[in-house]
């Protein structure tokens, strides 16, 4: 009896410690998919996080012509650089195009990637119906320089009428209130050569109506500012000052000055901002070449206009930047060693 007693007691301590093991495994098992869950709900929380940050960038696209232009350059470099300093704030998407179709089907392609801002340069006729649907469908756009008809489109622009009216104080300062001036107009670009050849003119009338004025065409390059000029000076024998409206077609003016050997003119103007034509401007004390600025870096103010309206601020949605005239005068307040794109 005894010795049954002994196995019977001897079987229950074995049971409870038995149970006493199961017990700790369960607990312990327990703990780790606490600790599992509590794991993965850290990482949820810090996707969740990265989501919201990334979520809170402003998406903003860039629009802008082909480089067929040093300007033009200036302008697709000086978005890009702008938005990368805003990276904390923006994710951007930059698309150059050569022309019209071209820009509206990359303006498509902002669509579909989320845009909620686009910073347009519509160089080209033809993208008033595509930015007024992008408009529509509820996209900020901010049109860089050129101004379009659509309803609710914000611009950024230079003031190019003023160019006009500066350049032609200018050159009255230089040469008095009669003579002959030629003027080289770019049909081609809109109301950019439109209201700069109408400040131009329009003040010419009141301040020297006995100016004689000749008019040609022209383009926004150092080539054809060359060649046409190089075809003017051919045709007319006495010059006194050329009002052009484009620093690097003034560039190509300059040389077919030189290669004609002519010393008849005394003035040539330009616009843009372009640092080998600041540079020349010392350089030769028979003219003085006049450049009204126009800067590129203008575009960084449409890109802070396009992020302004996405963050609810109130914006006039036109900002005019004034016109700043420079010449050999003050012209190394203006030359940037480090600008190696215009």
């Amino acid at each position: 009896m005894k010795k049954v007693l002994s196995i019977i007691l001897a079987l229950a301590l074995i049971c409870v410690s038995f149970a006493a093991c199961g017990g700790e495994t369960a607990s312990t098992s327990s703990a780790s998919e606490e600790s599992s869950t509590a794991s993965e709900t850290s990482e949820s929380s810090a996707e969740e996080s990265s989501e919201t940050t990334a979520g809170e960038l402003k998406k903003i696209g860039i629009l802008a012509p082909a480089v067929t232009h040093g300007w033009v350059a200036g302008v697709a470099y000086n978005a890009e650089q702008r938005c990368k300093e805003l990276s904390d704030q923006v994710e951007y998407k930059l698309f150059t195009s050569n022309n019209a179709e071209e820009m509206t089907s990359q303006l498509d392609d902002l669509k579909s990637w989320g845009a909620e801002a686009i910073v347009a340069f519509p160089q080209w006729e033809g993208m008033e119906v595509p930015i007024q649907q992008a408009i529509d469908d509820g996209i900020v756009v901010v049109n860089f320089d050129i101004e379009i008809a659509a309803d609710g489109v914000y611009r950024v622009s230079g003031d190019n009428e003023s160019m006009g009216i500066e350049g032609a104080k200018y050159i009255v300062d230089k040469i008095g209130t009669t003579g002959t001036v030629v003027v080289l107009d770019v049909p081609t670009s809109g109301s950019v050569a439109e209201l700069r050849k109408k400040g131009f003119t329009e003040t010419m009338k009141e301040i020297a109506p006995d100016m004689e004025i000749l008019e040609y065409a022209t383009k926004f390059t150092r080539e054809d500012g060359l060649a046409d000029f190089a075809d003017i000076l051919t045709s007319v024998d006495h010059i006194d000052a050329v009002y052009s409206m484009d620093d690097e077609t003034s560039i190509g003016v300059l040389q077919a000055i030189s290669e004609a050997n002519r010393t008849d003119i005394k003035v040539v103007t330009g616009g843009g901002g372009c640092q080998e034509y600041f540079k020349m401007m010392p350089e030769n004390q028979d003219i003085w070449i006049e450049s009204s600025l126009y800067s590129p870096l203008m575009v960084k103010d449409a890109v802070d206009m396009a992020l302004a309206v996405l963050n609810g601020e109130e914006v006039e949605p036109v900002k005019i930047i004034p016109t700043t005239v420079v010449d050999r005068d003050n012209c190394a307040d203006y030359i940037d060693p480090e600008n190696t794109v215009y």
